[in-house]
């Protein structure tokens, strides 16, 4: 299997790199044989023989360097997203997939458009927790955001309802993006090492489209699946 991961020294904010390492010991665990080839700016790779792709956070500015660059693979990413390889947008790496941003200073960038979701950047930051629930599994998401971009005309968000922190365009509103395979968030870190099942369920969406045989019991990190219960429980009570 092959893991894709975009500029992991651009945008790694708050360990997003993690992520990767996450999906690659799991897969591992599994017996899968994974290569991750990471992708720097102006580096030629294909889309196509790809199994996952991933982008962590980074800052406004790396933000639109990735964005300069990331554009060339527009048409690809579209085509990996129609032939359901799986894909992570972590922190705003997520706004990259919309129509367009909006900077703080009222530039306008184009996104790759692989939804028509639009962004708008101001210079007030949203630093919250954020506690919510997916309609793809029983177990809420938490994490923490730290954001600039309003998101506005997402259809089908991964969070769908949030008791705790802001979503894409109001405070308890729905948060993040999802499509098929395609999963995006605004929450920062090492979203797939704090909320396991999501991790699972990452994983059971690249082994379906191989073919590969998931055992019914998922040999789940206990330090991540204690971790998550933990925060899980002091997000709730608040």
């Amino acid at each position: 299997m092959k893991i894709l991961h975009f500029y992991p020294d651009l945008m790694n904010l708050y360990g997003s790199a993690a992520n990767v390492w996450a999906l690659r010991r799991t897969l591992g665990t599994l017996g899968c044989d994974v290569t991750v080839e990471t992708v720097v700016p102006g580096q030629d790779c294909s889309l196509a023989d790809a199994d996952f792709i991933c982008m962590g956070a980074g800052t406004e500015r790396a933000q639109k360097a990735a964005l300069a660059d990331f554009v060339r693979f527009a048409d690809e990413l579209k085509a990996a997203e129609a032939g359901g390889v799986a894909m992570l947008f972590a922190g705003n790496a997520m706004e990259l997939l919309g129509r367009t941003i909006t900077a703080a200073d009222g530039t306008v960038y184009n996104g790759l458009g692989l939804a028509d979701f639009t962004t708008v950047q101001q210079s007030r930051r949203i630093v919250e927790d954020v506690y919510g629930r997916t309609d793809l599994f029983d177990e809420a998401i938490v994490g923490f955001m730290n954001k600039s971009g309003i998101v506005s005309g997402v259809e089908t968000p991964l969070l769908t309802e949030v008791s705790l922190g802001f979503g894409n365009d109001a405070a308890k509103g729905p948060e993040g993006f999802r499509r098929g395979n395609v999963l995006a968030s605004q929450l920062t870190g090492p979203l797939l090492v704090k909320n396991p099942k999501l991790l699972e369920h990452v994983v059971r969406s690249v082994c379906a489209r191989r073919g590969v045989t998931v055992p019914e019991t998922f040999p789940h990190d206990p330090y991540a699946v204690s971790a998550w219960a933990v925060t899980e429980e002091q997000l709730r009570r608040r």
